[in-house]
């Protein structure tokens, strides 16, 4: 298949993924009490529990189905979870006690996955040379449905009831099921394939000792959790800001929706500056953005330049995550990715998992102020420590190097087609212009750097 052909219909399923996700859980707490009718004095708890179990299971299966995806096929593992993950949201409108939604919750943790098989199959089709467009733009889709599942989720809940929220959801996920049946196909499988197959127990120990992966996994876990150390204290600041708590819910939604939209509008563009100027250079400069433009939301006392604040931030963001999977790409072979995206989701469950746990402790101690502050902090941390402790191989600029290599492979291919062309010229030329000496000279030494070129590029990765 194309690779456009791919990566359109990927982007497609990722936009109706996360706005599916994003149109439920925002309103799980008044699910719980106007549906469910959960005691008000325990729906903190449940939701707590409902929220955890989800997250923990998930960061448990995600490597393992990571590590399926590599051997049992990546479109597999897309259906997969998928449909499981569609039987999952119609469960949820069925459900009709707090235990019941908790149970199947954990059965929704269970066949998550989705986004990193996503991942995992994009990789397999994409040009090296593309590798910073493509996965921007699927970190846009991301964002993008992201925006766009609230503002869904709250009409729908108001228009039909909430419970017709997840059937929505449950139809939306099966229709990306079906898409990906009929309509992709299972990328052709590496030669090494085989060899993961006989050697599944050496995967985990090669990724965890590629200090290179251990460092995006780092950033990936930290990231994650400094979002979720934010999300459950906006509402309460941006209250405070506002001195009123009179369309809260609303306006919250609204101030909360721009940093995914500027984030939506950046994140292509920062996998095109990653792809001519090299990834570690986007990782750390994104890094370092989000963590200033977060700590800066410290200061504000009133609500207008907390709004400005809260756009730039998205336009930090969104440069993180998709230089983070470019070079995970880039320093893990093609038989190991399902893995590594697997690891990657792992890593970003565990710190959406302990994320909202330290904020609401934090909350409890603290203005809420300080937290934007402290968070901010983190993410510069996490931009010093990459830029320091980062290894030559993710040092390299291999987004710049992966254009150049292809430029410099195309420029070899141009010359022997020019020396096949000569080879099989016609008789009637004289004969010092198609001397089969010269000729063949000629393709020896174009295979000569072909492959002093294939070589570099082995040492570089």
């Amino acid at each position: 298949m194309n690779w456009k052909v791919v990566l359109a219909i990927i982007t497609c399923n990722v936009v109706l993924m996360s706005a599916s996700y994003t149109m439920l859980i925002p309103f799980l707490p008044l699910y719980l009490t106007r549906e469910l009718n959960a005691d008000p004095d325990t729906v903190k708890m449940w939701t707590g529990g409902i929220f955890a179990i989800s997250f923990a299971i998930c960061a448990v299966m995600a490597p393992i189905w990571g590590k399926m995806s590599d051997s049992r096929g990546k479109k597999i593992m897309i259906i997969r979870s998928s449909s499981l993950i569609a039987l999952a949201y119609l469960l949820s409108g069925l459900v009709t006690t707090p235990f019941q939604l908790l149970l199947v919750r954990a059965l929704q943790g269970f066949a998550a996955g989705l986004w990193p098989a996503s991942l995992a199959l994009m990789s397999a089709y994409c040009p090296r040379n593309k590798i910073g467009i493509c996965m921007g733009v699927m970190q846009s889709a991301n964002i993008c449905g992201g925006i766009l599942g609230p503002l869904l989720g709250g009409v729908l809940a108001e228009a039909f009831g909430m419970r017709t929220s997840f059937f929505i959801a449950a139809s939306t996920l099966t229709f990306i099921t079906l898409v990906t049946i009929f309509f992709i196909k299972e990328p052709q499988k590496d030669t090494n394939t085989a060899k993961v197959k006989k050697n599944t127990g050496s995967v985990y120990k090669s990724l965890l000792s590629n200090r290179a992966f251990v460092m995006v996994l780092i950033v990936a876990g930290m990231t994650n959790l400094v979002i979720l150390l934010l999300q459950p204290i906006m509402t309460l600041y941006i209250g405070e800001l506002r001195g009123s708590e009179e369309n809260l819910l609303m306006i919250s939604g609204i101030i909360f929706s721009l940093s995914g939209i500027s984030g939506a509008i950046a994140a292509p563009i920062w996998g095109k500056v990653g792809q001519s100027k090299g990834f570690f250079i986007t990782e750390v400069v994104s890094l370092m953005a989000a963590g200033i433009l977060i700590a800066s939301q410290f200061v504000p006392s009133t609500l207008m330049p907390f709004v400005i604040l809260q756009f730039t931030v998205g336009l930090g963001f969104s440069g993180i995550f998709p230089s983070a999977n470019a070079i995970a790409i880039t320093v893990t072979s093609p038989e190991q990715r399902g893995t590594a995206f697997g690891l990657l989701f792992s890593a970003q469950q565990i710190g959406g998992t302990i994320g909202p746990l330290v904020g609401g402790l934090m909350a409890t101690f603290m203005h809420l102020s300080y937290i934007f502050l402290i968070s901010g902090l983190i993410l510069m941390s996490l931009s010093v420590m990459f830029f320091l402790r980062a290894p030559l191989t993710v040092r390299t600029k291999i987004g710049a190097y992966t254009l150049h290599h292809s430029k410099e492979k195309d420029f070899i291919d141009l010359i022997k087609k020019q020396v096949a062309e000569q080879m099989h010229h016609d008789d009637d030329k004289p004969q010092e212009t198609d001397d089969p000496k010269k000729v063949a000279q000629e393709l020896e030494a174009a295979k000569r750097i072909e492959e002093a070129l294939a070589k570099r590029h082995q040492r570089h990765l």
